[in-house]
C-alpha cells in the first residue's frame, strides 16, 4: 500500500515540475519525460536479464549451504545471545528455534527461507502472548532485530553492482557489513533501554562488547591505510570471505551427504525466478523514478538538501544517494529502484553509486516488515516497535555516509 502511494506520488509531481518547466519556456519536456520511460522500460528489463546468471550461481550456493546445516549450525551460535534478549519467551519453547533460523537465514541472505521462518516464530510467540492485539515484548525485539537488516552476505547489491559495470563489485561487501552492525547494535540497545534487559549481563556484555570491539579494530586498521590500500584491502577480504564461505557450504553439504549439484540446480532454479519475478517491479519504479527525473523534479529536490547541507557547512557528495536512504524504510523495491537508478545516473563506482548500494545493505524496510510480520498475527498495538525501528534506521543511514566517506570519500 505504502508503494502504492509513493508511485502515484512519483507520476503526479512530475506532472506539476512538467507543467511549471513549460510555463518556463521548456516545452520539451514531456518529450523527455516520454522517452524516459522506455529508456527505463528497457534497462529494468537488461538489468533483470543479466541478474539471471549471478542470481542463478549465490541461490544455488546458499540452497547448498541450507541443506548442509549451514543455518542451523549459525542458529546454535547465536543461541547464548539470544536466549538472553528473548527473557520472556519460556526455556524449550519452539519460539526460541524459529527465531534462531530466521535471524540466522537473514543474515546468510536466505529470504526465501527466512520470512516463513519469520512467520512461523511470530505465530509461536503469539500463543504466550498474554494480550492477543497487543505486541510482547519478543515480538518487538524480535522484529528490531529483522528491520536493522544483519545481512553477512549482501548477494543481491553485489549482483546489481556487476550488472551496472562496478570495477569491484564487492568493494562496498565490507562498508556494508560494519553499517548494518551499526544498526542492529543501536536496535538492540534501544529495545533494551525500553524493555529494562540488563545489558551488562556477562554473556551480553562479553558477545556485543566483543563484537563492537571486533568491528572498532577492523574501523582503526582501515583508517590506518591510504585509500588506494584500503580499497585494496577490503576488496581482498571480501573476496577470500565469499569464496570461504562457498567453499564451506560445498563442504558441509559433502559432510551431511547431500548432493550438492541437486541442491545447486534446485536453488539456482529459484534464483532464476527471482531474477524473472522482479521485472514488473523494476519496470514500474525506474519508469516512475526515470519521469520524475527527467520533469526536473529531482533536480529541484536535491538542489533543496544540497542548500540544506550547504547551509550546514557540510560536503554535499553523499546527497546523490538520500534517495535510497529515504525509501528504503518504506520499501524494498523501491529502494532498489533508488539505487539502480542512483548508479545508472553517477556511475556504479562513482561515490554516490557505492554509498547507496551502502544505504541498501545497511537496514531493512522497517515499515513492510512491521506489517506483514505483526499483520500475520493481528497485532494491532505495535507499542514501542515503530520507535525503536526507525531509530535503528537513522543509526544505519549515518554510519553507512560515515563508513562511505571512510572508505571511498
Amino acid at each position: 500500500m505504502v508503494l502504492n502511494y509513493i508511485w502515484i506520488a512519483f507520476f503526479i509531481l512530475a506532472a506539476i515540475c512538467a507543467i511549471v518547466q513549460c510555463c518556463m519556456g521548456n516545452s520539451g519536456v514531456f518529450a523527455d519525460m516520454m522517452n524516459s520511460t522506455f529508456d527505463n522500460s528497457k534497462t529494468a528489463f537488461e538489468i533483470s536479464l543479466g541478474l539471471t546468471g549471478v542470481l542463478s550461481l549465490w541461490m544455488g550456493i546458499m540452497k547448498i549451504g541450507e541443506r548442509g546445516g549451514a543455518v542451523n549450525v549459525l542458529s546454535k551460535a547465536l543461541s547464548p545471545l539470544f536466549t538472553r534478549l528473548f527473557p520472556d519467551i519460556p526455556k524449550g519453547h519452539p519460539a526460541s528455534g524459529h527465531i534462531f533460523m530466521n535471524i540466522a537465514a537473514n543474515m546468510l541472505g536466505l529470504d526465501n527461507a527466512a520470512t516463513p521462518l519469520g512467520l512461523k516464530a511470530m505465530e509461536s510467540m503469539q500463543e504466550i502472548n498474554q494480550k492477543k492485539d497487543t505486541a510482547s515484548n519478543p515480538m518487538i525485539m524480535f522484529l528490531v532485530l529483522n528491520t536493522s537488516g544483519l545481512t553477512i552476505i549482501p548477494v543481491s547489491i553485489m549482483v546489481y553492482r556487476a550488472q551496472l559495470g562496478a570495477a569491484q563489485p564487492t568493494d562496498i561487501f565490507v562498508p556494508i557489513l560494519l553499517a548494518t552492525f551499526v544498526a542492529t547494535l543501536t536496535g538492540i540497545i534501544i529495545v533494551s533501554i525500553f524493555q529494562k534487559i540488563n545489558l551488562f549481563q556477562p554473556v551480553l556484555l562479553l558477545t556485543l562488547g566483543g563484537m563492537c570491539a571486533l568491528v572498532a579494530g577492523v574501523i582503526w586498521g582501515f583508517s590506518q591505510m591510504d585509500k588506494e590500500m584500503m580499497d585494496k584491502v577490503s576488496t581482498i577480504t571480501a573476496n577470500v570471505i565469499l569464496f570461504s564461505i562457498i567453499l564451506a557450504f560445498i563442504i558441509a553439504g559433502l559432510v551431511k551427504k547431500v548432493n550438492v549439484y541437486e541442491a545447486f540446480i534446485e536453488g539456482a532454479k529459484d534464483g532464476f525466478t527471482t531474477a524473472v519475478r522482479v521485472i514488473p517491479y523494476l519496470v514500474a519504479i525506474l519508469v516512475a523514478i526515470g519521469v520524475f527525473r527527467a520533469s526536473g523534479g529531482m533536480d529541484v529536490l536535491m538542489n533543496g538538501v544540497n542548500w540544506c547541507v550547504e547551509l550546514c557547512g557540510g560536503n554535499t557528495d553523499f546527497v546523490a544517494a538520500i534517495p535510497t536512504a529515504l525509501m528504503k524504510p518504506l520499501s524494498g523495491s523501491g529502494a532498489r529502484g533508488m539505487m539502480v537508478d542512483t548508479m545508472t545516473t553517477y556511475g556504479a563506482d562513482s561515490f554516490a553509486g557505492r554509498l547507496s548500494c551502502i544505504f541498501q545493505g545497511s537496514t531493512d524496510t522497517t515499515f513492510y516488515i512491521l506489517a506483514v510480520y505483526f499483520g500475520s498475527v493481528g497485532i494491532k498495538n505495535t507499542r514501542h516497535a515503530v520507535t525503536c525501528g526507525l531509530l535503528a534506521d537513522v543509526a544505519g543511514i549515518l554510519a553507512a555516509i560515515a563508513i562511505a566517506y571512510m572508505f571511498f570519500g
